[in-house]
């Protein structure tokens, strides 16, 4: 395989990571990597090798491994054992590890191989090549790939990239913020259509705020504000010490179960 280059790739576990991934990659048209998809996730997989040119459906996993150069593990970690029981993964091959919590180690054992193994945290926004993948460790091949995706974000050990692994877990309780701001607002007399409608606006311009990669987010916080106005006051009332020290302790607790 010339370095940085692939030519195949295999999915085993084809949920919503897969199939983002899967898209973002046939997302430009032009050439692209083969894609060959584990049957865990049948109805997925048969749907993503209909609909591109390329992506093959394969009847079990050693057929996924033996097919590609890069092979991308995202099956739920408490599946992983059974999933992966048996499989021959030769040392030509690159691992990429999307299980959260699961170290290097101890993937290396389950498969009993001497291939590179990579961890990595795409999220659903591949799919739009608008996200930034963290990767551990660097490696020139599973780098590019995810450049291809929206970015990369190599770290040098395990410890950082499971700091990176927290930080994604916050994600549904931005989600439910949102959704609690809505429901506020109808409980105020506001339809919940235009309410979710306003609260999307409002966020999305937030969104597209923090692309000016110029200001530190404590900046855009402050740009945002106008002394003793609106935003301040929530921010001051709700969002208090003791709030942040309960979501500090919340992501310390997620990090010390992902080491």
């Amino acid at each position: 395989m010339e370095e940085g280059i692939v030519q195949s790739i295999g999915i085993i576990g084809v949920g919503e990571i897969g199939r983002a991934i899967v898209e973002g990659l046939r997302s430009r048209g032009g050439a692209s990597p083969d894609v060959f998809l584990s049957p865990r996730g049948a109805r997925t997989a048969a749907e993503l090798s209909e609909r591109f040119r390329g992506v093959h459906r394969c009847a079990d996993n050693q057929t996924v491994l033996d097919r590609s150069e890069v092979v991308i593990i995202a099956v739920r970690r408490q599946d992983r054992h059974k999933a992966l029981a048996g499989l021959m993964v030769d040392g030509d091959k690159t691992v990429v590890n999307l299980m959260a919590g699961i170290a290097t180690d101890d993937l290396r054992r389950t498969l009993a191989t001497k291939a590179p193994i990579v961890r990595a945290i795409p999220l659903p926004a591949v799919r739009e090549r608008r996200s930034v993948t963290v990767t551990c460790p660097s490696h020139p091949v599973v780098d590019s790939l995810f450049q291809q995706l929206g970015g990369v974000l190599p770290v040098a050990d395990e410890d950082s990239f499971n700091v990176f692994s927290a930080l994604t877990g916050t994600l549904t309780a931005h989600y439910a913020y949102l959704a609690t701001l809505t429901s506020w607002a109808a409980g105020h007399g506001i339809t919940p259509d235009a309410a979710d409608r306003y609260v999307r606006g409002l966020f999305q311009n937030v969104g597209r705020s923090l692309g000016d990669e110029l200001r530190p987010l404590h900046q855009l916080a402050a740009d945002h504000e106008t002394p003793k106005g609106n935003n301040e006051r929530i921010r001051n009332t709700w969002f208090d010490p003791a709030n942040a020290r309960a979501l500090k302790e919340a992501l310390d607790g997620l990090l010390s179960d992902l080491k």
